[in-house]
């Protein structure tokens, strides 16, 4: 890292990196770095200048220097939510407290003319404000604060101004609070976090933590996974969805030599990608910066909630007008200007949503922005996938049957072989069958191909080997399945899920897969019911009676078996065409169509890195009922939102009347105003979800 020394004592230093060096993110981050020697004894981090000062053991001078100039913010990744929210919090209360003293210090020591020549000169900043945004076309808080403040200086009313002033620089600290405080909370659960890659070194893959990659190495994705680095591919070609880098919802076709970013996701395809830069963070600060900024992705009641709150603005400079018109009196008219709906609409409604999104974040509910929210309060539909949502997140391999001149050692070593390529909760099983046994399986198999919502396909020793269910084996790739072979499977595996292995055009064997309900399903579908979401249907691939057996088991409303991915996206959008209000729950590769088309979708913890990008809600915690705490939580936002647009509604008529009538001064308007403001902001950070509730919920 490039930098300035700018103090220089004996045991103490501080460097100069500049505003650009890091994040404020990552300040957290480039202290640990710096924690890490044996030699430096404390250090404290700004990001405002790329400031780094560093307390160190006497005689360590060049190794301090050495350090700092080795830190490299870009490999760094923010550190945990929960060590950002105390410094949050202190430095909020710090803030706040310096305005609070500063504000009685002013009024109390100073005195009057320079107390007044200080309130004039922080006031021409709102006016300025003001007249940029008139000159910009727009009529909107900041005009009617700036012409508020403009009126009682006006009329050498400092002490109303000052009010004023005060009043909204603690509704701004409180605005900035809440939005730093739900970064903090979403960042660490937002992260792309890959644990292990496909390392290819001289002709062969090896599997290798994340943290053993390098620039310069070559990985191989495949079908279905998350990018986990910048770089460059070098063999293959795929599908690109890169809309989380660029917004764009359609996949790019990428070959040998064009470059490859950090949270893309392949969608269809194999490359190898050497390396350039270790960045995971891409897709951490698209999602954030959409959650702050993304009119896309705001709740629909917080749109119409600052469109409103602008609309009525100019209402206000009316009432202003009519009132000195009518009354010739400027201390009736300026009341009227100190009360405005929009401060407060304004800014409770994004506080509620930002602070509810926090609230889910705590429950290990990760939502990416407000809409989502909204859909979830209003949905009366929930469709589950089956395997690995409703189903125990990790399926046993129950029995093999092998056919031929196979054993069933040699079946399960083989679909093994192919299956450990992809992430999805059947093949971890299948994988996890073959260790149990201790059947270490070498890779003898061509380039595998993974034909979506199908199964697996490649050649081995010559033949033509697929692996996937009865549907994609029969009837898609020809094999035939004897009347003998098909009782023997359906008399073992009883109400097991059924993966059928081929090789060279006939059946080498089946593998019974069993996969119990998740031990808090039952329960999950019970609290949607009594949450008002009766149509629960369960959307599966499995055999009709594998499904129906779940489905009576959990209470399901209605379900269908031996469904491909596409009749899954067909369900959801005939049952949207029918009126309904559709959540989508899944976690595989083949639900990600279903969960693009939901109204609102949800992934599980462990679900595809294609399902998560998909979902707009990720439960990382695995727990289906937080899906119920999740409309719990909906609900009681949009109970908040509508409440408070009555008390801003109420209230602020109350005030503009007072006034009107002479009862309350402008000063008094100003204080109850704003103080208003402020306390129903303040209430919208409160959590939505009693203690009581969340006790019944962890019982």
């Amino acid at each position: 890292m490039n930098f300035k020394i700018v103090y220089d004592k004996p045991g103490r230093i501080r460097f100069r990196c500049g505003a650009y060096a890091f994040e404020k993110e990552l300040e957290a981050a480039v202290q640990n770095a710096v924690l890490q020697y044996s030699f430096v004894k404390g250090a404290e981090v700004h990001a405002a200048n790329g400031g780094i000062l560093v307390y160190y053991k006497s005689g360590c001078r060049n190794d301090v220097i050495r350090a700092v100039r080795a830190l490299r913010p870009s490999t760094l990744t923010p550190v945990a939510a929960e060590t950002g929210l105390a410094e949050i919090d202190a430095e909020f209360k710090g803030n706040l407290a310096k305005l609070v003293l500063k504000r009685v210090a002013y009024n109390a020591l100073l005195p009057a003319p320079i107390g007044n020549f200080l309130v004039a000169v922080k006031g021409l900043r709102y006016i300025w404000r003001a007249v940029k945004t008139l000159g910009s076309g727009h009529l909107n808080v900041d005009v009617l604060d700036g012409t508020s403040v403009a009126a009682c200086l006006l009329q050498k009313n400092y002490r109303t101004a000052g009010t004023i002033m005060f009043m909204l620089s603690i509704s701004s600290l409180l605005e900035d609070y809440t939005r730093a405080r739900t970064r903090a909370a979403l960042t660490d659960s937002l992260a792309v976090k890959t644990d292990k890659v496909w390392l290819v070194a001289d002709g062969t893959e090896v599997l290798i933590p994340m943290d053993q990659l390098k620039v310069g190495d070559c990985i191989r994705v495949r079908t279905g996974s998350i990018i986990p680095v910048d770089g460059e591919i070098t063999e293959g070609e795929a599908t690109i969805n890169e809309s989380s880098m660029t917004g764009e919802p359609l996949s790019v076709m990428k070959s040998a030599g064009t470059s490859v970013f950090a949270g893309t996701v392949v969608d269809e395809g194999t490359v190898v990608v050497r390396v350039r830069a270790m960045s995971s963070d891409t897709k951490l600060q698209k999602i954030i910066e959409l959650i702050d900024h993304s009119e896309n992705l705001k709740a629909g009641v917080q749109s119409k909630a600052e469109r409103l709150a602008d609309s009525i603005v100019p209402f206000s400079f009316l009432g202003f007008g009519l009132t000195l018109l009518l009354t010739r009196n400027i201390t009736k008219a300026v009341s009227i200007l100190m009360v405005d709906y929009s401060c407060a609409i304004k800014l409770s409604t994004p506080i509620s949503v930002i602070s509810a999104i926090r609230e889910a974040a705590d429950s290990d509910i990760t939502v990416k922005g407000g809409k989502y929210l909204e859909e979830f309060a209003l949905a009366d539909t929930i469709v589950f996938d089956k395997t690995g949502t409703l189903t125990n997140a990790q399926p046993v391999l129950e029995r093999v049957i092998a056919f031929g001149d196979y054993s069933e050692d040699e079946v399960l070593k083989i679909a093994a072989c192919l299956e450990e390529h992809f992430p999805h909760s059947v093949a971890r099983a299948i994988v996890k069958g073959a260790a149990d046994k201790n059947l270490y399986h070498a890779e003898e198999h061509a380039e595998v191909q993974y034909i979506v919502a199908h199964g697996i396909a490649t050649l081995l020793h010559g033949k033509r080997a697929i692996i996937g269910s009865c549907h994609f084996v029969s009837e898609d790739e020809g094999v035939e399945i004897s009347e003998e072979q098909l009782a023997e499977i359906s008399e073992k595996s009883g109400a097991c899920s059924v993966i059928y292995l081929a090789i060279g055009g006939k059946l080498a064997g089946a593998l019974c897969i069993s996969d119990p309900p998740r031990a808090e399903a039952q329960q999950a579908v019970a609290r949607l019911k009594a949450a008002g979401i009766d149509n629960i249907v369960m959307l599966t691939g499995d055999s009709e009676k594998a499904a129906r057996l779940t489905a009576e088991k959990l209470g399901i409303t209605q379900y269908r078996a031996q469904v491909l991915p596409e009749d899954k996206h067909f369900y959801v959008e005939q049952m949207k065409k029918e009126g309904k209000r559709v959540i989508m729950v899944g976690d595989g590769i083949n639900d990600a169509p279903a969960l693009a088309a939901a109204n609102v979708s949800v992934a599980m913890s462990d679900a595809s890195d294609i399902a998560r990008e998909a979902a707009d809600i990720t439960l990382r915690g695995a727990d289906l009922t937080e899906l119920a705490t999740l409309r719990a939580l909906s609900e009681k936002l949009m109970t908040r939102i509508h409440r408070n647009y009555r008390f801003i509604i109420g209230f602020n008529s109350a005030l503009l009347l007072s006034g009107l009538f002479g009862i309350l001064s402008p000063s008094a308007s100003a204080f109850l105003h704003n103080a208003s403001t402020m306390l129903i902001c303040a209430k919208s950070m409160t959590p939505l979800m009693k203690k009581e509730e969340k006790q019944e919920k962890e019982a």
